[in-house]
């Protein structure tokens, strides 16, 4: 049956003001940090809900766990998801990408930025928000003073960045730390399923050894060193982007190295263990 000629006026009407609508608004250059934020945190609620479906219906260790248990399953599963996104996002603009390479001409590297790479920083501050909410809403439970620390420095200085544009490549570089995330999780669902004893154990503990050491010590040692050569750059920044590029950095690359030691302990008693 032919549609109404009316009918087919009025959606195509509709269709007219939603495609302004998205591109005025929701990926005008003006807005992207806006919308990109509440898509983060859209997509934070939206990771959470699967998580807790999946595992309700995939894992039978799940439903044998606590409410708060089952709270920190869901979030571990949220920031998993948040952690290979970031990672991927990092990776392309840091090592792919043209937009910061020293061989374009199109300004100074510390000024540089694009809708792509301010969005992919949006929805990672909308990812740091919602886990600090879910911090201060059941804490301790969730991470003690140092995940508070760590997700409001990150927080801070991922924010400024998206908004000013300044020292976006430093800000993707530390976020490649992320690729962490999923190994560190992965040791706490092993510990909950009771598998602490297996194979699976020693073999994600052995996985994030090498990844801490190459993404949170090497890398941050590396960032530093770009810092060095462009010194000349970064000092153009305003005062507290360059006090963010220093700062930020250094206080998560200290904490970094206190973590290490306590991965390096907690693997040799595992090896231990197993000998």
């Amino acid at each position: 049956m032919a549609m109404p000629v009316q009918t087919a006026m009025a959606i195509k009407s509709y269709q007219n003001q939603a495609e302004v609508l998205v591109k005025n608004y929701l990926i005008s250059k003006p807005y992207i940090p806006y919308t990109s934020v509440l898509g983060g945190l859209l997509a934070c609620k939206v990771a959470y809900d699967l998580s807790k479906l999946i595992s309700t219906f995939y894992f039978k260790t799940y439903n044998g766990l606590t409410k708060i248990q089952r709270i920190e399953w869901n979030n571990r599963g949220l920031s998993t998801i948040h952690a290979i996104y970031i990672t991927a996002m990092s990776l392309y603009f840091v090592f792919w990408s043209d937009l910061f390479s020293d061989q374009q001409f199109a300004g100074l590297i510390t000024f540089r930025s694009s809708a792509l790479s301010t969005f992919g920083l949006g929805v990672s501050v909308g990812y740091f928000f919602a886990d600090l909410g879910m911090i201060f809403w059941l804490y301790p439970s969730l991470g003690g003073i140092e995940y508070v620390v760590h997700h409001a420095l990150s927080g801070i200085a991922v924010t400024y960045s998206m908004f000013s544009g300044e020292g976006q490549l430093y800000t993707y570089m530390v976020l490649i730390s992320e690729v962490t995330t999923p190994e560190i999780n992965m040791r706490w669902y092993l510990d909950t399923a009771g598998m602490k004893r297996s194979y699976a154990y020693l073999i994600n503990g052995v996985t994030i050894f090498f990844a801490w050491l190459i993404a949170r010590i090497l890398l941050f040692v590396y960032m530093f060193y770009h810092v060095y050569l462009h010194y000349g750059q970064v000092i153009q920044m305003h005062a507290m982007g360059y006090l963010l590029v220093f700062v930020v950095p250094s206080v998560l690359g200290i904490m970094n190295l206190i973590w290490f030691g306590k991965i390096v302990k907690g693997l040799k008693k595992t090896l231990a263990k197993k000998q």
